[in-house]
């Protein structure tokens, strides 16, 4: 199996949840689920990156692989190509971006997307896609949609619906089933080699980036590539809402 490292960014702001990390799933703190999911996918070595000296305080309850960071980061990959720098990785360490409200993340992937950018030379980074099976996220802004060429790298990632199928969709008549053949739904997993990491961080946002609020469009903006793997598994939604803790609460619980 492939060597990794995972890293888990955990941001106590949140506009929704605020404490989201800490919040209590079964007994555990959220973050607590989120590392054991990460330990479970056999990486080398598990780290959480924070801001927030709260979180810092309850994640080293359970672990000393806890890296205080900058609070100016924008992005999670900011945060991360922080903890690279600050740990001295070698630029060919492979490290996966988990986020820190995925506690029903399936370790399986984590191995995956790994596997995904080693099998993809060109790539400093990789992420995963599931074949999109709901209607009503065709057309949902916040089901980010992403189109890959026929080596399984990334044409673009986008909010709106790609590709677009224009003898078939008309928003006035409900969604048929066809229409969702051929379209993937991007998950928010990643895997970097630590070499680039350094030269994203240094990187400008770009404007197809702001537009979008997608922090990986700022590589293919600047003519970097992005393996996109299938994912074996579709993994349940991370925690945005109260909704959402309940749903992840009852399945932990």
């Amino acid at each position: 199996m492939i060597a990794f490292k995972v890293v888990i960014p955990a941001r106590y702001a949140s506009q929704r949840l605020p404490g989201k990390p800490l919040l209590d799933i079964a007994g555990k703190p959220m973050i607590r689920h989120v590392y054991d999911r990460a330990c479970e996918s056999g990486a080398e070595e598990v780290v959480i990156a924070t801001d927030d000296a709260r979180i810092e305080a309850v994640a080293r309850q359970f672990t000393d692989q806890v890296c205080m960071t900058s609070g100016e980061h924008t992005s999670g990959t900011d945060r991360i190509a922080e903890v690279v720098r600050t740990l001295h990785w070698p630029d060919d360490t492979v490290v996966v971006n988990l986020q820190g409200d995925e506690p029903l993340m399936p370790p399986a992937l984590l191995t995956q997307v790994a596997e995904t950018l080693e099998s993809h030379a060109e790539s400093g980074m990789a992420t995963l896609a599931v074949p999109l099976t709901d209607p009503d996220q065709l057309f949902d802004t916040n089901a980010v949609k992403v189109v890959a060429d026929c080596n399984g790298y990334a044409l673009y990632f986008s909010r709106a619906t790609i590709p677009w199928k224009r003898d078939l969709f008309d928003k006035k008549v409900a969604v048929q089933s066809t229409w969702l053949e051929g379209v993937y739904r991007h998950l928010g997993i990643y895997a970097y080699r630590a070499g680039f990491l350094g030269g994203y961080a240094s990187l400008p946002a770009s404007p197809i980036e702001r537009m979008e609020s997608l922090e990986q469009l700022r590589v293919l903006w600047n003519g970097g590539r992005i393996a996109v793997g299938v994912a074996t598994h579709t993994p349940p939604a991370g925690v945005d809402t109260a909704e959402d803790l309940a749903r992840v609460i009852e399945a932990l619980g």
